[in-house]
This record gives structure tokens, sequence and C-alpha cells, in this order.
């Protein structure tokens, strides 16, 4: 699976790419992802926009998470996501709700967090409860769930349970990019041509755009996982310092020998599988216990 990425995706995820043909290059390349089996997909809304909901038949009444997936705020969708999402699910005994955010560069900064924060709004005044509920995501889908956080804490709004961070892209400079790894997907030009769509003429170093340098205090715990082998790992572990330092409990994993959102392949690969499994049993232990200190 790794010569597959390197050999499929990475060559597509170009600065001189168009950003049409890599969307649907993504979209054409991740049907062969298996869904989970025992969790139904249906079509919904949530704020405006669509979603994918995955419910397990045998998961736990009442609980959600917003899942906002990845793909450096210019590609990605529903489809590319679906089967990691359906794994998530099943793993976490949870509702998954797969967010289908507005893109970059046709749609720039703030409306895919725009977009977030107004599908965890509704998905509460549906009568989620915030105890029973997590933000989840992707690279720069891992963006948007922890600056969601950050603002909604800022509003003095119900904050989420737990966030759930997969390979999160949080710093959008990139200045500590490794030099001496090279990533099985993501190439640093890239990423710099995302960021710039992303945000054309903003200073990538305001708070608004740099979570790592924001207050972390107050947001709910944080799980965390990364690849070894990418070159967003610093990205993970300096997220991990600062929440700590904070005071926010943190459950960073490194999956050694894994490359960038290696989870997309549950289902395909041994490994991808099982750290679907583990984020989803740390999300659905985090949800339990937040229920129960309310309960108790």
């Amino acid at each position: 699976m790794r010569a597959v990425v390197r050999g499929l995706v990475r060559p597509v995820l170009g600065p001189r790419m168009p950003t049409p043909v890599q969307r649907r290059w993504l979209d054409l390349v991740t049907r062969m992802t298996p869904l989970c089996d025992g969790v139904d997909v249906r079509p919904g809304r949530l704020g405006g926009r669509p979603v994918e909901v995955m419910a397990p038949r045998d998961g736990s009444s009442g609980r959600a998470v917003l899942y906002l997936h990845g793909g450096g705020f210019t590609i990605g969708s529903t489809l590319t996501h679906r089967a990691l999402a359906t794994h998530l699910a099943a793993a976490s005994g949870t509702t998954v709700h797969l967010l289908d955010y507005r893109l970059a560069p046709e749609y720039p900064f703030p409306a895919a967090l725009d977009d977030a924060l107004a599908a965890y709004r509704e998905l509460l005044d549906r009568g989620a409860e915030p105890a029973r509920t997590a933000l989840a995501g992707d690279s720069a889908g891992g963006w948007l769930a922890l600056t969601a956080a950050l603002r909604l804490r800022d509003a003095g709004e119900p904050l989420p349970a737990a966030l759930g961070l997969v390979s999160p892209w949080l710093d959008l400079l990139g200045t500590e990019w490794p030099r001496d790894r090279s990533d099985a997907m993501l190439r640093p030009s890239w990423l710099r041509r995302c960021a710039a769509d992303f945000a054309p003429g903003a200073d990538l170093a305001a708070v608004e755009l740099a979570p790592l340098t924001a207050d972390l205090g107050d947001l709910p715990p944080i799980v965390v996982h990364v690849g070894s082998e990418e070159i967003l790992l610093p990205d993970a572990v300096r997220l991990a310092v600062v929440a700590r330092a904070a005071g926010v409990p943190v459950e960073l994993r490194r999956w050694d020998g894994l490359w960038h959102v290696a989870h997309a392949s549950a289902g395909m690969v041994t490994a991808s599988t099982a750290a679907v499994s583990a984020l989803g049993t740390g999300l659905a232990a985090r949800l339990a216990a937040d229920q129960d200190r309310l309960l108790g």
C-alpha cells in the first residue's frame, strides 16, 4: 500500500497539477477501499452542507462524531473518506457524520471553518449532547477540528467531549518540516500551494491560522495519531507538548512505519485497520468518561 500511495497519489499531489484533476483522481483511486461491514451509510445535511452519516448497527445510541476530512483544504470529499469513516464508526460504536465542507481556492478561509462550526452547532441543536460528541479530522481536517474547538471555547459555547486528530496539519508555514524524511504521500511544495489557496495573502503565522501558537487551555482531551514516516510528525508532537503544558490531556500515538493518514487504508492494510480501531476505542473511552462524570 505504501508503494501504491507513492506511485498513484504522491505524483498527482504536486503544485503544478490542477486542483480539479487532483480531486477527480483522488475520488477514483479511493473507490477501491472497502467499507466496514455492519455500518449503515445514508445521506444528510448539517449546517447547510451535505454529510454522510455512518451508523453502526450495534453502536451506542446518542454518541456522535463530526468528522472533517483532509486534503489540504483543496481536495477530498465524502467519497475519499467514506471507508475510513465507516471503520471509525464501527470501532467507536458511534454515529459518524462526515462533512462535505467547502473547499479552496473557490471558497478560501474561513469558509471551511464556518461550515465545520455550523455543522457542529446544528448537531447539538438536533439533540446531540456535547458530553457524548467528538470532533475529529485528519490532516487539514485536523486543523479544522482543533481550530473549531478554539472558536467554540472563545465564544463560550459547549465544547465536545474529545478531539480526535489524525496526522494533523497544524503549522501551515511548515516551519518544522524535516528535510530528511521522505513522505510517501506529501510534498512540501504542494502543501505550500494549498496554504496559499486556503488563505491567500494572509499571514499564516497569525494566531487565527496558527493554532499551535494559541492558548490551548480548557480544551477537551485530545487523541492524536501520526505516522513515523510523514513530514507532519513534528506538528503532532508539538501539539502534544503545547496542549499538555496548557493542562489538556493528550494521548499521542506514533505509528511506526506508517505514512500520512494511513488510517484511510483501513480494511485493506492490517496496521491501518488497527490504527482506526485504536482511534475509535480512544474516542469512545473519552465520551464514556465524560458522560460518567456528568452522571456521577
